[in-house]
């Protein structure tokens, strides 16, 4: 007893800079209860641990904001309640001075947020209700709603989709209060790209379950009660025990001594978003080639007979309406659709993952490749030899379930991992100018590959990187072995042409599964990694037999064929000579490696012209089929566009975030006076014009022989677009089996339509197509 109170007393001390402390201490520091009066009027009456505020605590600021909770180390750190001298209070979890985890913050202007934070911001899941009515529930990102959420208006209308930046940005459903819906996509807040739209009445037997603000209040809820486990996990931790004299106020921190900091980032929507009360509130001051889909609504049955509306908009402003009637799917459509998924199976790799969703095959893929790069990045750069692309150019481990001395623990199932020509896939990599550990973290991060919705007409499962930079492919054996083969000509192709349009491969790989299943895998850049969003792809071969879409079968990401592409391009002369250039060699290498069946994947970006921003749609209400064909009878007209613009190119100003497309040149503009250019897009970005990338052209809608269907409307005949390509499906040799379908073929068709032909012819006949898509313009 004495002991104790030798060690900690209840004493008075008075500092030379006027602080005084009133409480225990344990030798010079103060230690256990105690109170703290700065000279500045700050108070804080609590616990104290060897000199630090740590323990429970109340703290009184001359501001009069107050904070009472858990403290550690000197910090606000654990579960409190802070009250700001405007009328909002915080409740919930600290992490150094700044709110972090779960919490509830009522705001002087009665706004709601209740949800997780980070670093001081709304980031994760959470719900926030603004003093008008308006009710937001989903994710949060820096403190905009990102990711999937649902916001209710109090009008009645709903949105149930994507969010980026506090814009509705992606794929979602808009519910009208008068029960009409809209399905489709969205860029910055405005409909953009291919949609539907229903008229009230119209039953969709799964919307209200897609956009019920309820499954989302029941998601965030789950998931705060699976976080709050691990946040009272985080802060019942040691407390700090570096010492710090009492002239220095104890701890280091300035936060304490002032509460404007610790409230300042955590101001209520309503000062940059006006509390939305509308719908045209948000659009007015509110995701590639590969849109977010929102579980595919779209496809979802409705009612036999219903009446809906094919509508394709333009940043806000629609320009082509078609009047669809669903009758269901007939008996033909469905046993075709069987007999497809039927031969899918049998070619793919999906019978192997049935059940496993394909998540052991991604996190195995993941794993891999992590410890690919990671064992190769080390080694000294060097010239490539030719045993680089040997038989014996190959990095082969076993991972099992529980790890080895090379190898992590993980949660899939064993497999084997063979890497093929690591040294010559590291060369190419650096040669297109991607940094070993962000192409690790592109793939292997923490936010995964997505997969994309359905296998191919190959059989080949195409898998994205969450930042949409890489794609990663399932291949055949035979076209392993194409690719082998080629790769040291590939490796000296794109080695002497940094504007090649050949697809860029980044890595070649086998995981070997139990049982011996094997699966191959490439990665490959995306052609269409872009901020702009790619409304229409379409592939393009130069054949014409069998290259038609069936229009009921087209949808937001169909890719289009050669039969389906309604227009031909107009570009500046200089950017066309580089392109066909450019097609002339990397044909000539393709022909010398007997590759066919090859083609060019063709994105475009739409502009609206700027003389039409009267008819953009600040709000989302439904337009009225009626109102979209003109007064005089006619269903087209005809604007010159004016949404782009060429300006000499400035290094400084344009975007140089790493990506599959850093390694190409600038090109030159005739209409520059042969000068490096860049697009400038008003409003929206500057962008380095590149070859297959950022390149601007003029679509001219081409003359429909055949009489067209009277009941779509199309507003418009010129576009300004912005064109991405590059030449794709290079690992088909015309072999045995091409050569047999091409007698076959013939026979029933003419040779020159179909797309099994020599090479040579297929090349001339490729380029010649293509000469027409992009037709030769006088400039002057």
């Amino acid at each position: 007893m004495l002991a104790m109170e030798s060690n900690e007393r209840l004493n008075e001390k008075v500092f030379l800079n006027g602080d005084i402390y009133v409480g225990n201490f344990r030798g010079i520091l103060p230690h256990g209860k105690g109170k703290y009066t700065w000279s500045d009027g700050t108070v804080y009456e609590g616990d104290w641990e060897e000199g630090k505020m740590t323990g429970k605590g109340r703290i009184f600021w001359p501001s009069g904001a107050t904070y009472e909770g858990d403290f550690s180390g000197g910090y606000l750190h654990g579960f409190g309640t802070f009250a700001n001298p405007d009328g909002s209070i915080y409740k919930g979890a600290w992490r150094m001075n700044i709110q972090h985890g779960l919490g509830r913050k009522e705001y002087c202007n009665s706004d709601i947020y209740d949800g997780t934070w980070k670093e001081g911001l709304h980031d994760g899941h959470g719900k926030y209700a603004w003093i008008s009515g308006n009710i937001y529930i989903g994710e949060w990102k820096a403190g905009k709603m990102c990711g999937k959420g649902a916001m209710r208006w109090v009008n009645g209308d709903v949105f149930d989709g994507f969010w980026l930046n506090g814009f509705r940005h992606g794929s979602g459903w808009y519910i009208f209060a008068d029960g009409s819906y809209y399905f489709g996509t969205w860029t910055k807040g405005l409909k953009d790209g291919l949609g539907t739209y229903y008229t009230s009445g119209s039953k969709h037997p799964s919307l209200r379950k897609l956009c019920s603000l309820d499954r989302h209040e029941s998601e965030r809820k789950r998931f705060l009660s699976q976080s709050s486990s691990s946040t009272s996990v985080e802060y019942g931790g040691p407390s700090p025990t570096v010492k710090h004299s009492l002239s220095e106020k104890i701890f280091t921190n300035d936060l304490l001594n002032s509460s404007g900091r610790i409230s300042q980032r955590t101001a209520s929507l309503d000062e940059g978003w006006k509390s939305c009360s509308s719908a045209r509130e948000l659009s007015s001051c509110d995701t590639c080639m590969l849109p977010h889909s929102s579980g595919g609504g779209q496809r979802e049955v409705q009612d036999n007979n219903t009446v809906f509306f094919e509508r394709q908009y333009m940043q806000g402003i629609l320009i082509r309406e078609r009047i669809r009637k669903s009758t269901g799917l007939s008996t033909k459509s469905k046993q075709r659709s069987k007999v497809h998924a039927k031969e899918v199976k049998k070619r793919s790799c999906v019978g192997i993952f049935e059940g496993h969703k394909s998540y052991f095959l991604m996190l195995n893929l993941q794993l891999g490749i992590r410890y690919t790069v990671g064992k190769i990045t080390p080694v000294p750069r060097r010239e490539v030899r030719d045993s680089d692309f040997g038989e014996r150019a190959r990095i082969r481990m076993y991972f099992p379930r529980k790890g080895s001395q090379f190898t992590p623990p993980h949660y899939s199932f064993d497999f084997y991992w063979k890497d093929y020509c690591p040294m010559a896939f590291r060369n190419l990599r650096e040669m297109f100018k991607l940094d070993a550990a962000e192409y690790m973290m592109s793939i292997c991060g923490d936010d995964g590959l997505r997969e994309l919705s359905s296998p191919g007409k190959s059989g080949s499962f195409f898998y994205i990187s969450h930042d949409d930079r890489f794609f990663i492919k399932t291949l055949r054996k035979s076209e392993v072995k194409v690719l082998l083969k080629m790769l040291p000509h590939y490796y000296k192709h794109v080695h002497a042409h940094d504007n090649t349009l050949i697809t860029k491969f980044f890595g070649l790989h086998r995981i070997t599964l139990r049982g011996g299943k094997k699966v191959r895998f490439v990665v490959m850049g995306n052609m269409f990694c872009t901020e702009l969003r790619i409304h229409r792809s379409f592939d393009l071969k130069g054949s014409w037999q069998g290259r038609i879409t069936n229009r009921d079968d087209i949808g937001q990401n169909t890719t289009l064929k050669d039969l389906d592409l309604p227009y031909e391009f107009h570009m500046d002369r200089l950017l066309r000579e580089a392109l066909f250039k450019q097609l002339d060699v990397d044909c000539m290498f393709l022909e010398s490696e007997q590759i066919i069946d090859y083609s060019l994947l063709l994105g475009l970006h739409f502009r609206a012209p700027e003389k039409l921003n009267a008819l953009l749609e600040l709000s989302d209400t439904p337009h009225k089929h009626e109102s979209l064909t003109r007064t005089d009878g006619s269903q087209e007209m005809s604007i010159p566009p004016t949404g782009l613009l060429l300006v000499t190119h400035e290094p400084s100003s344009v975007s140089t975030v790493p990506g599959p497309h850093i390694r190409g040149n600038t090109l030159r503009a005739f209409s520059l006076g042969d000068k490096e250019v860049d697009l400038l897009l008003p409003g929206t970005a500057r962008l380095r014009v590149q070859l297959g990338v950022n390149m601007p052209a003029q679509a001219n809608r081409k003359v429909q022989e055949e009489k067209t269907d009277s009941a779509e409307i199309e507003l418009f005949e010129v576009y300004d677009v912005v064109l991405y390509l590059g030449i794709i499906d290079i690992l088909q040799k015309y072999n045995l089996r091409k050569k047999l379908e091409h007698a076959y073929k013939s026979l029933q068709y003419d040779p020159m339509s179909i797309s099994a032909v020599e090479p040579k012819l297929y090349s001339r006949r490729f380029i010649n197509f293509l000469e027409k898509v992009f037709p030769q313009t006088e400039q002057h």
